[in-house]
């Protein structure tokens, strides 16, 4: 990699957050002369400046990990494998602490890592095509053979979850990404041009004939200061209940499942 690459990796992803270089000059306390002289190749970056400039462009520590190398510098955040016993065992005791709800660890793609016992029986009914590794929850819950015939209201929870993958796919500016939100909008389900309103979306499943649907909630935790890429991609996502009923058929279906 040359200087040059290194300075138009930090102007693209300056114009994909969309600041001058001006602005981005006074954030990370550099003059804008200097920052204009990077961005061209006429100035080398030191380490500890591409990294204070990936800080306040929010680039995700893999991707930082590219600029550093572009710049003739070593990594920093060299990724762990995502199936390190280290790192799952430190999530699988999260997974487990949200029983009897549904818990599930996933990558910057969607992609399962890992979930815990209550997640199975609200997929029975998928496609084996769509349960096999690697599984997509994205695709899991629009695609017509997986979850999305059980949807209520699935135009609104498609439209929660494809403004959820654009927003990452722009944040991270990844091509793998912008194709499965290509793929997912291709799938029939309602409008998806507007994300529902409220303080949270829900997730309503019909249950079984003479039960009521589980309506559930999600949150979604991550690690706000990793030092590891693999970490950094990864987010907790649990359901819990949203009614009364929805709680105690969840803590039903956990207890016939242990």
């Amino acid at each position: 990699m040359t200087t040059a690459e290194v300075g138009g990796l930090l102007r693209r992803w300056r114009h994909r957050r969309h600041l001058s270089q001006l602005e981005l000059a006074s954030r990370a306390e550099v003059s804008g002369r200097h920052l204009s002289f990077v961005e061209t190749g006429r100035a080398r970056p030191s380490a500890e400046l591409i990294l204070r400039l990936a800080e306040h462009l929010d680039v995700p520590l893999r991707e930082r990990d590219g600029l550093l190398l572009a710049g003739g510098y070593a990594p920093r955040y060299q990724p762990t494998p995502s199936d390190s016993s280290a790192v799952l065992a430190s999530f699988r005791t999260l997974l487990d602490a949200h029983m009897p709800y549904p818990a599930v660890l996933l990558d910057r793609y969607w992609d399962l890592v890992d979930a815990n016992a209550a997640v199975g029986p609200l997929l029975e009914g998928c496609a084996p095509h769509l349960l096999e590794p690697p599984v997509n929850v994205v695709r899991l819950s629009l695609h017509p053979d997986g979850l999305a015939p059980r949807i209520v209201g699935l135009g609104g929870w498609r439209a929660h979850l494809l403004h959820q993958v654009g927003a990452r796919a722009d944040r991270i500016a990844d091509a793998r990404l912008t194709a499965l939100l290509d793929e997912c909008r291709a799938f029939p389900g309602g409008d998806a041009a507007s994300v529902p309103s409220g303080p949270v979306v829900e997730l309503v499943l019909r249950g079984e004939p003479g039960e009521p649907p589980l309506r559930l909630f999600s949150v979604v935790s991550v690690v706000l200061t990793p030092n590891d890429a693999t970490i950094d991609d990864l987010h907790l996502e649990t359901l819990l209940p949203a009614d009364q009923a929805t709680r105690a058929r969840l803590a039903a279906v956990s207890t016939s499942v242990e």
